[in-house]
């Protein structure tokens, strides 16, 4: 039996936090005029009348595990002093009024009310972005030692739930002795977990050895698994202690384990088990003290099964569609980091705070994105905001609208279906949902082309956002 966690938890025994401990929130993720706030929350639940602006009533806090830090009021001067008025009307629900005098967006669509839920992205004029999720009001975890907003010592970057029950859930695993599997799609951050299981793993000041699976050949795996001994298998040939061999007292991190043909896969089932191995050209076994720490971004059913059963300890990584209040502190770090051996890229960093200078525009459009290669992804987006804009801000670019187009059509394709199952109400949720836009509206409600749309459209007397 394996002991299965995942980033979307605060506590390593279950698989999701219960939503009965969760409330909705709001989450900074930017702030023109301070950017520092960002990843700051006020919680919204209940049927309570909340208030954002300069002279609201939302209780903003710097929230961390055995941390709730009050945050100062919002004082941007543009903001006015009732921008928002958030009602709850539900569980899970808040009907949203704009009242003050900035234009107010939700998921790119001009609003002046609407009923929101977890995962709704709200602009403010261009002075803030806000995202809605789910969150506890006590977050599980030890006592942060790195700055608000910042990366920890082991590289993650994020104030959500899911990147602190990320930490806990490494820090629990770590302390382990048996082998893990880390599961997650492609830039999810499946290496940088790894690193952090050994470094913060009794095997710390034992070698970390990482290999991708993918690049083993099958001929040659045996050789490059547990090595071979000299001139063997042909005169000349250097000894070679393997990959297993180089990891005795430490750990062995295999990358792509699930591209590893189930014939390779059955090789390691000794070394699993017990650290036995045998070189190539030699007789008797060796015996290496190893963890193995493998990662796949496929279904680990797919795995050998019984591969499958001595990875007892599992590691599910949350994508970035689920950590969407996460996204703007993550895209400042890879800035800064881009900015460290790039100087043309330090001038989009102001320099009284070290801190990119982003539209909310921008900013909304990546909370929003719907990532495939998630922080892969979300770098790519960057730099091509970097190449194509040439005011003082990083902007969202001219060609964004194509990329998104494709995007959302791999993200929110649905089987076709009967146009007629459709309720006037819920195509024009999905057309204000996507500003408008019938091109995005047509592939998510799974409908065989955008002229079917545009029929129903025009039969319910339907409004497009953008169309007089």
């Amino acid at each position: 039996m394996s002991l299965d966690v995942t980033t979307a938890a605060s506590d390593p025994i279950r698989s999701r936090p219960d939503d009965d401990v969760t409330e909705l929130a709001l989450a900074i993720a930017w702030s023109v005029y301070d950017p520092r706030r960002v990843g700051q929350v006020a919680f919204v639940s209940g049927r309570e009348r909340w208030v954002f602006g300069r002279g609201g009533n939302l209780h903003w806090l710097i929230h961390r595990p055995q941390t709730r830090t009050p945050a100062r009021p919002l004082d941007d001067p543009k903001l006015s002093r009732e921008q928002l008025v958030l009602q709850g009307v539900g569980r899970g629900v808040v009907r949203l009024t704009s009242v003050g005098r900035l234009p107010v967006r939700v998921d790119g669509a001009l609003v002046e009310e609407r009923d929101i839920g977890e995962g709704a992205t709200i602009e403010v004029g261009d002075r803030f972005v806000l995202v809605v999720h789910r969150r506890p009001l006590e977050l599980e975890g030890e006592r942060p030692k790195h700055a608000f907003g910042g990366a920890d010592a082991q590289g993650f970057v994020g104030e959500g739930p899911a990147t602190w029950a990320l930490r806990t859930n490494v820090a629990f695993l770590a302390r382990r002795a048996a082998h893990v599997l880390v599961c997650g799609a492609s830039g999810t951050g499946k290496e940088l977990a790894a690193r952090a299981l050994h470094q913060l793993s009794l095997r710390a000041s034992g070698p970390l050895v990482s290999r991708s699976a993918a690049t083993i050949p099958e001929s040659l795996a045996d050789a490059e698994l547990f090595g071979n001994l000299g001139n063997y298998p042909n005169p000349g040939m250097a000894a070679r202690p393997g990959l297993v061999g180089e990891a005795d007292g430490g750990t062995l991190f295999l990358d792509e384990f699930g591209e590893l043909p189930i014939e390779l896969q059955a090789r390691l089932l000794r070394v699993l088990d017990a650290g036995e191995y045998t070189r190539l050209g030699e007789a008797r076994p060796r015996h290496a003290n190893l963890r193995l720490l493998a990662a796949t971004n496929r279904d680990p059913e797919e795995l050998k099964h019984d591969v499958l059963a001595r990875l007892p300890l599992r590691l599910n990584l949350a994508p970035l569609t689920e950590r969407r209040e996460d996204v703007a502190l993550i895209a400042v770090h890879l800035l800064q980091g881009i900015a460290r051996t790039d100087p043309e890229v330090a001038r989009w960093l102001d320099p009284e705070t070290g801190l990119p200078r982003l539209t909310t525009r921008l900013v909304a459009a990546l909370a929003a994105h719907p990532y495939h290669t998630h922080v892969r992804e979300l770098g790519a987006l960057l730099w091509r905001a970097i190449g194509e804009c040439r005011g003082e801000e990083l902007d969202l670019f001219p060609g964004y609208g194509e990329l998104l187009v494709k995007a959302s059509a791999t993200s929110h394709a649905a089987p076709e279906r009967d146009p007629g199952e459709l309720s006037p109400d819920v195509i024009q949720a999905c057309l204000d949902r996507h500003g408008g836009s019938q091109e995005l509206a047509w592939r998510e409600l799974g409908l065989s082309s955008r002229y079917v749309l545009a029929r129903l459209v025009k039969r319910h007397g339907l409004k497009v956002k953008g169309r007089r």
